[in-house]
This record gives structure tokens, C-alpha cells and sequence, in this order.
């Protein structure tokens, strides 16, 4: 909510030049996507159609029907929406969003074909191992037992502490957070998930990561040129692409 309509339609104008400055995403390999405030999907999707931007939501509700003020997961689906942000940490904070909700939304966007985006981080800063158990628990939680649902998920790592800081988490904190926590879902046969790095996630930082699948950016990306850059950086470390995100 940084940027009014006006100025978040010639936002994305500039992030599909930037998009289409690089001939080489049609080739999947990486997967771009942006996730404007709700009143800005419709125009969204209309703007970012034909390129390879997926568009994302910043929330949803969890059904259909007699909930004055939400937005259904059916709803966003029917607007082009692909993806889905789900428990953030201002969600989760200051609109007391707990686990059972987030599992009711999970499971309703994944009812109507939308990729979840679960947000999941440790409160305060710590050893990396106890940062991996927190963010598993998180993850277990918004699954309410059932792990097949994780194979539609993408996992947003964002340590609440390296929100709105000025520089990101350290490269090797991330790295091995992420890496414990392949480990706890790889017991699960969840190992290759998708997991991308968000909380102060800027231009310089992809390259340093190690296992991680891509970044999660906030205000950085508000100069599109930013985004650009980040861009890039992905093509040049990209390996493989997540099917949650590529079959959209």
C-alpha cells in the first residue's frame, strides 16, 4: 500500500519493459511474478497479459460466501490470479491471523487452483537450527497435517527481524536456515520445495544464497530497475523452475 492506483499501473507498466528487456525468460527457467494491492488486479492482468509475469494476490479469504469485506480465493482465480501471499507477518501481527486461519486459507486457495505463497519466519534472531524448527512448525501448521498440499506450495522465508531493516539477513544465515529446513521437509518427501528468501531482499543478494530458490522483494523493487537487476541475477543462477510456478 506504498503506491495509490495511478501510480502502481505505471509501476507495472515499467516492470513488464523490464520483463520484456529479457528475451530470455520465455524460457521458464526463471519465473517472475508481482503482487499489487487488490483494487489493481483487474487492471493488472490485463497489463502484464502475454508476458511471462504471473500475478499474485496480497491475501484472500477462506471460502465463498457471508464474509463482508474479504476477497475469496474463487474470486481471485476468476481475475487471473495465480498466486496467493498467505500469512505474512503484518497478517499475522497486526490483523491477529493464527495458524488455523492460515490453514483454512491454504487449503481454499488450493481448492481453486491458486499457489499458495506461505510466509513463514522466526520472530527474533537466533541459531539457524532453532530458526529452521520455528519456520517447520509454521509450515506444518498451515498443512493441518495433510503434507500432500505442500506440493502446490511455495515457502516465503522471512525472518520477521529483517523486516523493513535496512540490509537483509547475512547470505549464510539464510543459507543454512534454508538448508535445515530441507532436511526437517525432506523427511516428509518435501526436500525440493521451493522455498525463496524475503525480508530486506535487494539486488547483490541472490548470488551469495545457497539453496535458496529465489527472492521475495519488497520495497527494492519499488525502482523497477531493481527489479531488472534482480532479474538477472536469477538468470544467471537459475538451474530448474518450480512447477507450481511454471504452470501457471
Amino acid at each position: 500500500m506504498y503506491m495509490g492506483y495511478s501510480q502502481s499501473l505505471e509501476w507495472l507498466e515499467q516492470l513488464v519493459a523490464e520483463v520484456d528487456a529479457r528475451p530470455a525468460l520465455e524460457a521458464g527457467r526463471v519465473v517472475p511474478f508481482v503482487i499489487p494491492s487488490f483494487p489493481v488486479l483487474p487492471a493488472a492482468s490485463g497489463i502484464i497479459e502475454g508476458s511471462p509475469l504471473v500475478l499474485g494476490a496480497q491475501n484472500c479469504g477462506w471460502s465463498d460466501g457471508a464474509w463482508t469485506g474479504e476477497v475469496s480465493p474463487s474470486m481471485l482465480a476468476e481475475l487471473g490470479v495465480g498466486l496467493v501471499e498467505i500469512g505474512h507477518a503484518e497478517r499475522r501481527r497486526h490483523f491477529g491471523e493464527d495458524d488455523a486461519v492460515i490453514a483454512l486459507k491454504v487449503r481454499a486457495a488450493v481448492d481453486v487452483g491458486l499457489t499458495p505463497l506461505l510466509c513463514v519466519g522466526e520472530a527474533v534472531v537466533g541459531e539457524p537450527g532453532t530458526a529452521a524448527d520455528a519456520v517447520f512448525g509454521q509450515v506444518k501448521a498451515a498443512l493441518s497435517g495433510d503434507w500432500s498440499v505442500a506440493s502446490r506450495m511455495v515457502i516465503a522465508y522471512e525472518p520477521v527481524w529483517a523486516i523493513g531493516a535496512a540490509e537483509p539477513a547475512a547470505a549464510v544465515y539464510v543459507s543454512e536456515v534454508v538448508r535445515e529446513l530441507r532436511a526437517l521437509l525432506g523427511e516428509q518427501g518435501l526436500g525440493e520445495m521451493p522455498i525463496i528468501y524475503g525480508g530486506s531482499a535487494k539486488p547483490g543478494l541472490l548470488p551469495q544464497l545457497d539453496g535458496v530458490s529465489g527472492l521475495f522483494l519488497g520495497r527494492f523493487a519499488h525502482d523497477a530497475t531493481n527489479f531488472g537487476r534482480v532479474l538477472d541475477e536469477a538468470l544467471a543462477v537459475a538451474t530448474t523452475v518450480p512447477s507450481q510456478l511454471r504452470d501457471r
